[in-house]
Order: structure tokens, then sequence, then C-alpha cells
């Protein structure tokens, strides 16, 4: 297979994989609300979607690492993640959507470090760029949330569900496609979950904590930007345009990621999503101005994207080979499941009593991310060999 068609068959991937979190993310909220829950309890479900991940993400980066077989996972879980979702229709109360939120996220969530592992893996050996592969998620998720700003809000709330079950279909097929990139396999014997290699060094838990904090400031916007911006008047287009604007600027820093990333490093990217969040949701805690907001939304380039793209190039830098699916596991169940896990358990109920200055908080996560990301560079190996991808 050709580099060209290599990029061209996961960057496919990738755009179909992050529509449907361009619905997912903005207007899910919405959907649970005309299912009768209050915002403590979307907090909540968001708060299990994420946990769900603790125990799914490096069981599921332990078969990998030990059968060097992604692809095959990647077709069980986006299957899977096709047909939990239908189950949202029949769905009422609490307990049954928390059961069914359970189901959907393990299988959904999973299809992220499985995927980001095989691209890098892929990367790696066809000299590729991960940053370029990438965007084309990000510009997905610029379509779809621009395209459910004009549409779905103001539609009957059963089509958000709708636009996810389709996309996550479309997920599936684009699976097929893809590589069948078999790396090699670890240790003969009795499987073993060890972690141990990956937490001896004393950067990778410095690395755990500050990336997990940067990321954990964003699970207010994530969960309640939308509904915060509709209570305060903004229209379903300007909405829209508020999140596609943020997504924007992460693939243009995608777009030159490898530059970036061989001129700082991934500590300083880290870093600067640190400094960038701390800005951020100082402003959107302070004011709902349209101006204002899409005067900072560009800062997620940096809050996410920057924070991202270091954490990727760090593991592919730290992890061993013949564990480079777990650790993908392991930053995907920390930094991605329950540290925001635990968040989003407390931006329901900041929400509901402080409204917009619960952005206030985040800012304050994202300064501590910023912290330890400093510590992070200091503590960062001089002879640590970069990794061209």
């Amino acid at each position: 297979m050709s580099r060209t068609g290599l990029s061209l068959r996961l960057s496919l991937f990738y755009a179909a994989l992050f529509g449907v979190i361009g619905v997912q993310m903005p207007f899910w909220p919405l959907y649970l609300t005309d299912k009768g829950l209050d915002p403590a309890q979307i907090g909540q479900l968001l708060a299990a979607s994420y946990f769900i991940k603790i125990i799914l993400n490096p069981v599921a980066g332990h078969v990998v690492d030990r059968r060097g077989e992604q692809r095959t996972a990647l077709l069980l879980f986006s299957g899977v993640a096709v047909l939990a979702s239908l189950l949202f229709a029949p769905a009422r109360g609490f307990a049954a959507l928390l059961t069914v939120t359970l189901l959907a996220a393990a299988s959904f969530s999973a299809l992220i470090p499985v995927s980001d592992n095989l691209t890098m893996q892929s990367a790696l050996r066809h000299d590729l760029d991960y940053g370029r592969i990438r965007l084309w998620g990000s510009l997905a998720f610029i379509a779809t949330s621009m395209l459910g700003g004009r549409w779905l809000l103001d539609a009957p709330r059963w089509t958000i569900l709708a636009a996810i079950v389709a996309g996550q279909a479309l997920t599936f097929l684009a699976v097929w496609p893809l590589p069948h990139e078999r790396q090699a396999r670890t240790e003969p014997g009795p499987p073993r979950l060890s972690l141990r290699p990956l937490l001896r060094n004393p950067s990778f838990p410095l690395f755990l904590a500050a990336t997990s904090l940067i990321q954990v400031s964003h699970m207010t916007y994530y969960g309640f930007a939308t509904l915060h911006w509709r209570s305060a008047g903004l229209s379903g287009t300007v909405i829209g345009a508020l999140w596609a604007e943020g997504v924007i600027a992460e693939v243009l820093l995608f777009a030159f990621g490898r530059r970036l990333v061989s001129r700082f490093g991934p500590p300083l990217l880290i870093g600067a999503g640190g400094l960038a969040g701390a800005l951020r949701w100082c402003v959107l805690g302070l004011t709902t101005d349209p101006l204002a907001l899409a005067g900072v939304q560009f800062l997620h380039a940096f809050t996410f994207g920057a924070t991202h793209l270091g954490a990727m190039h760090y593991i592919a830098r730290n992890a061993p080979p013949a564990l480079s699916a777990r650790a993908q596991g392991l930053y995907a169940a920390v930094a991605n499941g329950m540290v925001p896990g635990l968040a989003m358990l407390a931006a329901g109920p900041l929400y509901q009593a402080w409204g917009g200055r619960a952005f206030l908080a985040m800012s304050l996560l994202a300064a501590c991310g910023l912290g330890l990301a400093w510590r992070l560079c200091r503590h960062a190996a001089p002879s640590a060999a970069p990794v061209k991808v």
C-alpha cells in the first residue's frame, strides 16, 4: 500500500469517527434534557461515560499489545457502538439511560486510543505525519457541529440520536479498509496487565498529571457550553460557529504539528495548552458576548490541540514499542477517563449552582496543569531522541 493510500484510509476513518463526536459533544446534553434529565443528572451520565474508560481502555490496550491486531479491535468496538446507541431510543428513566450510556461509551471510547496507536505505529513505519492525518477528524467535527447548529437545535430531539447512529455506522464501514499493522507481540506466557515498566519512569506519572489537568479543564465546556450559550440567547448558528471556530484553529495547529513538535518538543506543547486554558476559561466564565467568545475560541488549538499532539508524541518517544498500546490505553483511562469523570460529576452541580462562573474553576485547573508541564520540561531527559512522525 502506498503512503498516500495509507494516509487517505486513516484520514477517512478519523473523519467518520470525529464526525460523530461533532454531533455528540455539543448536542447530546440537549437530547438528554429532552429525556427529562436535569443538569446534575446529565453531568452524572457524562461522567459515567468517562469512568468506563478507566477499565476498558487499559484492557483494550493490553489485548492489542499482546495480539497486535488493532483493526480487529476497531471492528469489534465500532460494531458494538452502533448497536448500543440504538438502545437510547427506548430507554426511559435515569437508571436505563445510565446502563445504555455505559455500554455505548465503553465501545465507542475505546476506538480513540486504539486508532491513535494504529496511526502512530503506521506513522513510525511509513514516515507519515500524524498531525495531518488527525486533522481530517477535526475538519469532520467542524462540519458536523456547524450543520448540527443549523439543523439539529430546531429539529425534533430524536434527530440528534439518529445523526449519531448514522455516523457510527459510517465509522464501522471506515474500519474495513484500514491496514493490518501487526506489531511485535509481547512476551509469551499467561496474560499480565503490567503497567510497571511505564510507571517506573518518574516523568510518566508527571506527564499523566499535567495532561489530565489540562484535559479536565474542558469538562464544563464539553458538558454545558451549548446549554449556557443557548440560555444566554445565542442562536444555533452562532453556537455551531463557536464550536467550529475552536476546531478550525485545532486543524491549523495539526497541519504544522510535525514542525512544532520538532521545534519545541512535547512537554512545551503541553504547557502551551495549560497557559491557553487558564486564559480561555476565564473569559468564558465572565461573558457570553459573541465577539469576546469568538476572540478566545481559537485557543482550542492549544488547550486541546497542542496538549493532544504533545501527549501522542510524548508516548511515542517514551513508551517501548511492545507497550505502546498499553501506554495509549493508560493515558486514555487517566487523562480522558478517570480524572474527567470525577470533574464531570462536579461540573453538573457546579454549573447548576454557579452558571457560567463554573468556567473560572476550569481556569484554575488549567493553570495547575501548566505548572506540572513546566516541571515535566525540567524532568525531560535531554538525551531522548525525537521520533519522526
